[in-house]
């Protein structure tokens, strides 16, 4: 089978970064599906992955956790799905990625394909809705569906894949959605996906709020810095407010006070955890995405697909890294189809 793999980590405009290779097809096996994929896309993690480093790969390794595609086979002991079954995921960064023909994936990280979206389409949701539902209903004690929210969010870097889903998640959940970006095209892509307001954060944001007349806010999802945003989310954020996160920080960050005066709940999101260390709850993965695919062939939410660059090889996804890394990238860049 085709797919694009590395065996060297290096620098994406070397040509030997990411190649063209054939692979022999998976055989499913137990709990797994083989998905013929037809779709994918690129995440932060993939680019993290892929990063310059001295270590060599004896085997060719195939990266990529998006996918959309169609099952091929199943395992023995697979119960959700049959064959062509069309689907959405974004797999185990433990297990060989969707940059492949054939991908084998646990069926309980599985969801059923939003029928109204092509496979392009659904292929840029699986990680960032993951992420960004698993961190605003599972970590934070809140509920897609809650009534009566009047509850105030703070989501920095809204335009990016992860922040451009958890604007319309947080919207369904009632929440005042704030935004931030930093250009006039980020901008008014919040505003799309339905942000009620968007605030540049490359300015003060504490000022930039008062004038909108939100001394402080319930609760912050940072998707971008965890270090350069922490004072000042420690300034905004409301007594027994929530912040969650996603970025690591690079140093030691000051964890007291105002956070320990004001009971501030600290929640992490790791999407790739349920399937990492095989948790009793792992099935929850294909709940949510079922009930994305739902929510989304009922016009409730959309995907955050922007651009399709062409077919899936090395050098179309290549570009897609080089972008990813550039910083300016807008909701999500997905390749579909093989040559």
């Amino acid at each position: 089978m085709k797919a694009v793999a590395l065996t060297r980590y290096l620098p994406i405009d070397d040509p030997q970064s990411l190649q063209d290779v054939e692979l022999p097809r998976p055989v499913a096996s137990g709990f797994d599906l083989l998905v013929r994929v037809e779709a994918i896309s690129v995440n932060p993690v993939d680019t993290k992955i892929r990063s310059p480093k001295p270590q060599v790969e004896a085997q060719p390794k195939v990266l990529g956790y998006d996918a959309a595609g169609v099952v091929e086979a199943v395992g023995e002991h697979v119960t959700l799905f049959q064959p062509g079954d069309e689907v959405y995921y974004a797999g185990d960064v433990t297990r060989s990625g969707t940059n492949a023909q054939f991908h084998l994936v646990d069926e309980r990280v599985v969801g059923r394909k939003p029928a109204t979206l092509e496979f392009a389409q659904a292929a840029a949701l699986p990680l960032t809705t993951i992420t960004a539902w698993e961190l605003l209903f599972d970590r934070m004690p809140f509920s897609v569906d809650m009534e009566g929210n009047t509850r105030t969010l703070l989501i920095i870097a809204g335009a990016g894949g992860v922040g451009s889903i958890a604007i319309q998640l947080a919207r369904h959940a009632g929440f005042t959605v704030i935004a931030t970006a930093s250009r006039g095209e980020t901008m008014a892509w919040c505003k799309e996906m339905g942000a009620h307001h968007v605030i540049d954060h490359r300015q003060p944001l504490a000022t930039q709020l008062e004038a909108l007349g939100y001394r402080q806010v319930d609760a912050v999802l940072n998707l971008a810095d965890t270090d350069r945003y922490w004072e000042v989310i420690g300034e905004i954020i409301a007594p027994l407010g929530h912040v969650g996160l996603i970025v690591e920080p690079s140093g030691l960050l000051k964890i007291g006070d105002p956070y320990k005066a004001k009971s501030v709940g600290i929640h992490w999101e790791m999407m790739f955890a349920r399937a990492r260390f095989q948790t009793p709850d792992m099935i929850e993965q294909h709940r949510l995405l079922n009930r994305v695919a739902s929510l989304i062939d009922a016009g409730e939410l959309r995907t955050t697909h922007t651009q399709t660059l062409g077919a899936i090889n090395a050098a179309n996804l290549r570009e897609m890294h080089r972008r990813l890394e550039s910083g300016t990238t807008v909701g999500k860049l997905v390749l579909a189809g093989w040559d």
